[in-house]
């Protein structure tokens, strides 16, 4: 709900009786804690529920007359801002504000707005985000209505009380029951599960084998562990001095050592195939005298034409 700062006793009067009866319908005021319509409005929806958005920082009260209302706001409602906090609030910072109202309500309800008043911009912004816009009609000879009858000629809904508001909004959603997580979280685990060391060898050996010269995702890793199946163990081939040979391994799992480097050569090798020569740059021999007087062959670069 948003409206004139300078309201009139009947602008004021309206937003009373229109936030009072929706809160009492179970609706939620936001404004924007200005002066005029804004005040009246928070005033009146304080006990059934409220939200003030701020142009500055969230502890910078603006006005100044509207403090002991934050502070009451803040206990019983909600005070939000997209701004750093102590941050005084700009001129360019009203109208970032008005769209954040707008967004956070279903409805936009217009009291009492000039003709180039601020209100209008909400509006505005509420059919960008595809809300509705309301709006109280004044007398055409009240300048502070005639942003108020301008949008009602553009096709807003007129607002006489707040059953044309609760007319105009969708239907309420069917409250849904905060399940009952007691049973589920005493059925979780309190302690993790441990591996013994043999599980966590065969896991390390299930990891190295799926490693290759192509790098590969963490979280593939972790699919392709958990998708793929127990692997039985594999004896190792023993060489000719009894011990082990690691390399029986890596070539049961498809990998060898020696990819890695044979890729990197073969890659090097590539890159120097497609170096192209300097065409312009040539070497001529020629024969000069040197500093002793004595004449030697020697060779200078010099440019060719292309």
């Amino acid at each position: 709900m948003v409206g004139a700062r300078n309201a009139s006793s009947l602008g004021t009067r309206m937003a009373r009786a229109l936030a009072h009866d929706l809160g009492a319908q179970g609706y939620v005021v936001v404004s924007g804690l200005a002066r005029g319509v804004d005040a009246a409005a928070h005033l009146a929806a304080l006990k059934t529920g409220t939200i003030a958005v701020m142009a500055g920082g969230v502890d910078v009260i603006y006005p100044s007359e509207n403090t002991q209302l934050a502070h009451d706001i803040a206990a019983q409602g909600l005070r939000i801002s997209e701004q750093p906090a102590r941050l005084s609030p700009q001129a360019r910072h009203f109208p970032r504000r008005n769209r954040i109202i707008s967004g956070l309500a279903q409805a936009v309800v217009v009291v009492e707005a000039a003709a180039k008043s601020g209100s209008l911009i909400t509006a505005r912004d509420a059919l960008d985000q595809g809300r509705e816009v309301l709006a109280v009609p004044g007398h055409p000879f009240d300048a502070r209505a005639a942003g108020c009858n301008h949008l009602i000629r553009d096709g807003a809904q007129l607002v006489r009380n707040a059953e044309d508001v609760i007319a105009a909004l969708p239907a309420k959603e069917p409250s849904v029951s905060q399940p009952d997580l007691t049973d589920l979280v005493r059925e979780l685990p309190q302690t993790p599960q441990t591996r013994n060391l043999r599980d966590t060898a065969q896991l390390h050996g299930q990891i190295l084998n799926r490693l290759g010269p192509s790098p590969i995702a963490e979280d593939q890793l972790i699919r392709d562990l958990g998708a793929a199946p127990r692997r039985r163990r594999t004896r190792h081939r023993r060489s000719g001095t009894g011990r082990q040979d690691p390399a029986a391994g890596r070539r049961a799992a498809g990998t060898s050592p020696l990819t890695g480097r044979v890729a990197c050569a073969a890659l090097h090798a590539f890159s120097l195939t497609k170096r192209r020569p300097n065409r312009h740059r040539k070497l001529r021999p020629f024969v000069g005298p040197n500093s002793a007087g004595l004449t030697i062959p020697s060779c200078t670069p010099h440019l060719a034409r292309p």
